[in-house]
């Protein structure tokens, strides 16, 4: 495409699919919001509510969707550096192969100089950095406020993998405040659990590739109930986005055959702070507490 034509239909012709072959649909449309047009905008907005399938569909469903002229859909496909809507999803199709990838097929990623230990580490510092500079500080503030807020209940659950996470979070809260509760992982007891969730409650979610369809039905069916959906995920976006108020996205891959969860636990960790600080002065007796409790109490001590 030369600059004349470029400009023709408002693209930036520094941004190409060549220069950029492995660029997530999503960081684009994020990154181009200022350049775009009302319009272009909520074509964004429908692709980024149900990511990345919104986008898979014919670009006169999706400009239906969006209210938008199908005109509008394929300049606003330029826009973010493509040649046009088919190569946009081309793109998307690329990142749901990405997101199925299995554990056992990621092998072929374990390349590279140095040992494993440094390569490792430096991919793990990799998602790091990328995940905390897409992270939304008003996002962060937000969750940390409803956690701290003793008037709304908060329950935890994660996946296969990051249940592990779940569990250490709810864990460092269960100390800080009342009211918290880890889901147990069989989904046949999850109605006990919405059984009580209301507007008031808070619903802490774990969902990395490969996304569990429990999760969603969950998330969906606490939401009829009026709670409000916590979602942490990887950068790629569990279908529990849809129904989320609010979501971390976080970088996961690593030279391994499984993803890496050090970015998402920064983030908790962080939250855990956070939250303690916001309700230092409740959270010092409950601590207090605690240390006297296996200070005196013989069944929880070790040792003798």
């Amino acid at each position: 495409m030369t600059k004349a034509e470029a400009d023709a239909v408002g693209q930036d012709p520094a941004i190409t699919r060549a220069e950029d072959p492995a660029g997530a649909v999503r960081a684009r449309i994020e990154a181009e919001d200022t350049r775009l047009t009302a319009a272009e905008k909520r074509v964004g907005e429908v692709i980024l509510k149900d990511y990345p399938m919104a986008g898979m569909q014919s670009v006169t469903k999706l400009a239906d969707l969006a209210c938008v002229s199908t005109p509008t859909v394929i300049r606003m496909a330029r826009k973010l550096g493509f040649e046009g809507f088919p190569e946009m999803q081309n793109a998307l199709r690329d990142e749901v192969a990405d997101r199925i990838k299995a554990p056992a097929l990621k092998r072929d990623a374990r390349g590279g100089d140095g040992h494993v230990l440094h390569r490792f580490a430096d991919a793990v510092i990799g998602n790091l950095t990328r995940s905390l500079d897409r992270v939304d500080t008003a996002t962060f503030d937000a969750v940390a406020a409803l956690l701290a807020d003793s008037n709304r209940p908060a329950y935890f659950l994660g996946g296969r993998i990051t249940g592990a996470t779940a569990s250490y979070f709810h864990n460092h809260m269960q100390i800080i405040r009342t009211g918290m509760t880890l889901l147990d992982q069989a989904p046949n007891v999850w109605p006990h659990y919405l059984l009580d969730m209301g507007p008031a409650s808070v619903l802490v979610l774990f969902d990395i590739r490969r996304y569990e369809k429990d999760l969603l039905r969950l998330a969906e069916l606490a939401a009829e109930r009026g709670a409000t959906i916590v979602l942490f995920t990887d950068q790629w976006g569990s279908p529990v986005a849809r129904v989320a108020r609010h979501v971390f996205h976080l970088e996961v891959e690593a030279p391994s055959n499984w993803d890496s969860t050090v970015a998402i636990m920064t983030v908790v960790e962080a939250l855990i702070a956070e939250v303690q600080a916001k309700r230092w002065d409740e959270s010092r007796e409950r601590l207090d507490e605690l240390e006297a409790m296996f200070s005196t109490t013989r069944v929880f001590r070790s040792g003798n």
